[in-house]
């Protein structure tokens, strides 16, 4: 059986400095993908109380677990929160991701949207999107892929096709305690 695999997340932003490193994560192997998503070629990573660096050095520890969903080609990534009161998903505008031995990276384009335990779509940071396009100069072609973006992501949501599925990312928390111990980290 293959094993889940340690990777390092970096998201950075647009002129290439470090926004944010998950230094704890665990990669899903591609034999315990989900049909949905193993047809997508999409890299699935698991973080229970991983510690967080920002960009400035400081560092905290995440509160709950989260299960990522990067998908190939899209600009955009998933993040399931698994939280006391159910499943939030926290989704990234952001490049496709890249990923080279066990670090996945993807730059951060601010535009989030928020989907809450009960269903509700939020899109958030269009103020620090509208910032960063000007500070940045985000050229036509990548307001246009970061708009394409946004449309996918909110299509996804409402039509609750994967990566929104409560099941799959109980399905792979599940499946990393048992090979892992998993559970939280000792401090």
């Amino acid at each position: 059986m293959e094993q889940f695999q340690p990777c390092i997340i970096k998201s950075f932003k647009h002129d290439g400095h470090l926004h944010r490193m998950w230094l704890e994560n665990w990669l899903v192997p591609d034999t315990l993908l989900l049909p949905e998503h193993a047809a997508e070629s999409m890299r699935v990573l698991i973080n229970e109380q991983t510690p967080i660096q920002e960009s400035d050095g400081k560092q905290w520890i995440s509160r709950v677990p989260a299960v990522s969903f990067f998908i190939p080609g899209q600009w955009f990534n998933v993040v399931a929160l698994m939280e006391e009161h159910g499943v939030r998903y926290y989704c990234n505008v952001a490049s496709p991701p890249f990923y080279n031995g066990s670090v996945l990276t993807y730059i951060d384009y601010d535009l989030d949207v928020i989907l809450t335990t009960d269903g509700r779509a939020q899109i958030v940071d269009r103020e620090e999107y509208e910032q960063h396009k000007a500070i940045y100069h985000y050229s036509a072609e990548v307001q246009r892929k970061v708009q394409d973006g946004l449309r996918a992501l909110i299509g996804r949501v409402e039509s609750k096709v994967a990566p929104f599925h409560h099941e799959g990312v109980a399905h792979y928390y599940e499946a990393w305690q048992k090979q892992t111990g998993g559970g939280k980290r000792q401090r």
